[in-house]
């Protein structure tokens, strides 16, 4: 069972909504229980930095989090804001991230003819083709992005998926059973089916 963590951050039914038509169980949740015994935890984001962190720790999950994640070993997936809040912070706010990947969350620089917040589809590649959660992507697989920060892990081993907009930017970051992608995997289409497919099998 896949647990969807609900922190009051949105509307999370669209991720809820292609894990069904995938055929996998899911539960959107704010129960330590349920966090307890789920086989994977998927941390969606939607919206700024600190206040997704700030109803994360109100919420009362991130000691189980942590437990299932980094003691355990739980496969988890940050998505767009849910993948920033994975590191230790983020230009957007002062909260301290997670601090469950080493890396920092930056602002799109003001360049010409670059409009901020990065919105629409991209094409994304894949910097680690042989990982698990690589398969499927080639050289035609586009996702939808909707952010104006973009995350930086310090590791470059930890880079997923990268794209381009302005720069090169990390569409996606991994580390052991941790992973995150900028893009909504949810709103993607059959690129956004084959990642969380290819997340629902992941055994790291």
């Amino acid at each position: 069972m896949i647990a969807v963590i609900d922190f009051d951050i949105g509307n999370i039914n669209a991720v809820v909504s292609m894990l069904q038509r995938l055929g996998l169980k899911c539960q959107i949740t704010t129960s330590s229980q349920v966090v307890e015994q789920a086989d994977r935890i998927i941390l969606p984001g939607n919206g700024a930095f600190d206040a997704c962190m700030r109803n994360l720790r109100s919420s009362g999950l991130v000691s189980v989090l942590e437990q299932r994640v980094l003691l355990h070993r739980v496969p988890v997936l940050g998505i767009c804001v849910g993948a920033q809040m994975l590191g230790n912070g983020s230009a957007e706010g002062k909260e301290l991230g997670l601090g469950w990947i080493d890396m920092e969350v930056h602002r799109f620089p003001m360049l010409p003819n670059l409009r901020v917040p990065h919105m629409g589809w991209n094409q994304v590649k894949a910097t680690l083709p042989e990982h698990p959660l690589s398969e499927g992507i080639t050289q035609d697989s586009r996702f939808y992005f909707v952010h104006s920060y973009y995350m930086v892990p310090k590791d470059s081993d930890e880079l997923l998926f990268q794209a381009e907009y302005g720069l090169s930017f990390a569409a996606g970051v991994v580390r052991d059973n941790i992973a995150g992608v900028q893009f909504h995997p949810e709103k993607s289409h059959r690129f956004g089916k084959q990642l969380l497919k290819s997340f629902s099998r992941w055994a790291p």
